[in-house]
């Protein structure tokens, strides 16, 4: 797995510059605040889910 230090090292600051420029152009500057927002909704259901899966069980056997 590489981690994002390792990626971001790769990657140089014209680089991450361009990239940005052109998700800029894909996406338009009104949709990316939408786009970022449901990537963290995704993120932070993803980790309750995780986190919640030993809870589920032992919430579900004192009812």
């Amino acid at each position: 797995m590489i981690s994002n230090t390792v990626l971001l090292g790769f990657l140089g600051g014209q680089e991450i510059v361009i990239i940005l420029v052109i998700v800029l152009l894909l996406f338009g500057g009104r949709k990316i605040p939408e786009l970022m927002r449901g990537l963290g909704k995704g993120v932070k259901e993803f980790k309750d889910g995780i986190g919640g899966a030993g809870e589920d069980k032992n919430t579900t056997e004192t009812k």
